[in-house]
């Protein structure tokens, strides 16, 4: 068949979930609740993403993906430890990520194909997927979300980090669309979006485009930006935290349709100052923990995605500590204009 032909050998595994799936010893205190899976490849990725350690340019290691090493693995073992896995209640989702290289959407087709004749898991692509033509084909292989990556949150910074200026092969206005088609094929929110927190916007830039994702039934996973040795990004340095932790809160408010970008107020340089909702609800929801956990596709928690274990830990794998929630209180309302 077809199918068998493409069908890869090996696979990349999250070394978190590689824990979890039975395929590495070790022991971790947040365990992922998604198993990530990334797309093997001999060489690197054709795209050129400035942060990014698989870019074609870049001098990282080939085994890395943002901080995380991906070991690889027979795909059929894989497949099996994902089967015992969901057996047990320990995964809740597959998250597929591919690279850029020829014949992809085949390896992607045929490891989805195999897992869904193996086990009952949601599955989850973060792709480039080109076409409409391969989006139609993810779906019909059993594909229930589809990721395509923005990054950025503007033109210019995209244009800059992942596009023409970057040697790239991205267009803005192309992204843009094929997020938009995808939306038309796979529904309103089963379609997400990565939005990287760092890269040289402002926090009016960001909010403005969480607005327009969820405006589109896109579903923005945000991230803080991780300086990996080997990018072109290795010296820019990580977002400051209580600036993440102000838009984590202004995600969480527009996602949820608390409050809206017109609601919000910024000061001259972009900083939000007025999240559009009454000091004591902010509180609450500051209170639950809950704007601070890590965002994305349902059950995925990343662990250590974008952090050491040690800290400080800009999207929380696992509720948060009355203690937790205390600094990031004090780190929010520190400022005046931000009390009542």
């Amino acid at each position: 068949m077809e199918s068998e032909k493409f069908t890869p050998k090996k696979i990349r595994v999250s070394i978190g979930s590689a824990i979890v799936l039975g395929l590495l010893g070790g022991r971790i205190d947040a365990k992922p609740t998604t198993a990530y899976l990334l797309t093997y490849h001999k060489g690197k990725c054709t795209a050129n993403c400035m942060f990014c350690p698989q870019a074609r340019s870049s001098g990282g290691r080939a085994d890395m993906l943002s901080r995380v090493t991906w070991p690889e693995f027979p795909l059929t073992d894989v497949v099996e430890g994902i089967k015992e896995a969901v057996k047990k209640g320990e995964l809740k989702r597959v998250c597929i990520q591919a690279l850029n290289y020829p014949k992809v959407f085949e390896d992607l087709f045929s490891i989805v194909s195999l897992i869904r004749s193996s086990v009952n898991v949601p599955i989850s692509v973060s792709c480039q997927p080109l076409s409409r033509e391969n989006l139609e084909k993810l779906k019909i292989a059993g594909v229930q979300r589809v990721g395509i990556p923005l990054d950025a949150a503007t033109k210019e910074i995209f244009d800059k980090v992942k596009g023409r200026l970057a040697n790239g092969p991205y267009i803005w206005e192309e992204q843009i669309k094929i997020l938009l088609e995808a939306v038309k094929i796979f529904g309103e929110n089963k379609v997400s979006t990565h939005l990287i927190v760092g890269l040289g916007e402002a926090e009016k830039d960001m909010i403005q485009r969480i607005q327009w994702c969820t405006d589109n039934g896109i579903f923005p996973g945000l991230f803080a930006f991780t300086p990996i040795n080997g990018t072109a990004l290795e010296k820019l340095p990580q977002p400051p935290l209580d600036s993440y932790r102000r838009i984590q809160l202004g995600h969480y408010l527009i996602t949820r349709k608390i409050s809206k970008f017109e609601n919000f107020k910024f000061d001259k340089e972009g900083k939000i100052i007025d999240f559009g909702v009454r000091y004591e609800l902010l509180e609450d929801f500051i209170e639950s923990g809950e704007p601070f956990l890590t965002s994305g596709c349902p059950n995925c928690n990343r662990p250590y995605y974008n952090e050491k274990p040690g800290g400080p830990l800009y999207n929380y794998p696992r509720p948060l500590t009355k203690a937790e929630v205390k600094e990031i209180k004090n780190l929010l309302l520190k400022d005046a204009e931000m009390r009542p």
